[in-house]
């Protein structure tokens, strides 16, 4: 199965930005489905790893930005790696937790990254399994 990614910039009212993190499987529909939205302390946890892939997929830390209206693509691992992060990190509330979870996702080899994401994308249940096993607690 052949995954492409796009992240897609989501301007806040208050001057600020979000990201939504798209999928497309295998040639589907050209828009993909959504993944994750993520914006505020859960996506400023995980900027560096999101910088981080969109210098692994070819582009500038630079090329983020509020204005952004062309969606960044990102390759497959990297895009695994960025829907697990947001996921896990979407719903948390204590830096110290986002941090613990930040870095557990960040020392996972691929293949746990995959594992994790493809029980995490599609339920709410494996995604608090994983912020339990990464950071060993839920919220």
């Amino acid at each position: 199965m052949r995954r492409q990614f796009s992240l897609h910039v989501l301007p806040r009212p208050d001057g600020s930005y979000g990201v939504e993190l798209r999928e497309r499987v295998n040639g589907g529909p050209p828009e993909g489905r959504a993944v994750v939205r993520a914006w505020g302390p859960p996506l400023y946890a995980a900027m560096d790893q999101v910088l981080e892939a969109l210098r692994r997929s070819g582009h500038r830390p630079a090329d983020l930005h509020r204005g952004r209206k062309v969606p960044l693509e990102l390759k497959e691992a990297w895009g695994v790696r960025v829907g697990l992060l947001l996921l896990a990190l979407k719903p948390l509330r204590k830096g110290s937790r986002m941090e613990e979870v930040a870095a557990t996702i960040r020392a996972m080899p691929d293949e746990e990254a995959y594992y994790w994401f493809a029980k995490a994308a599609g339920s709410t249940r494996a995604q608090r399994a994983l912020r339990v096993l990464a950071a060993g607690g839920g919220r």
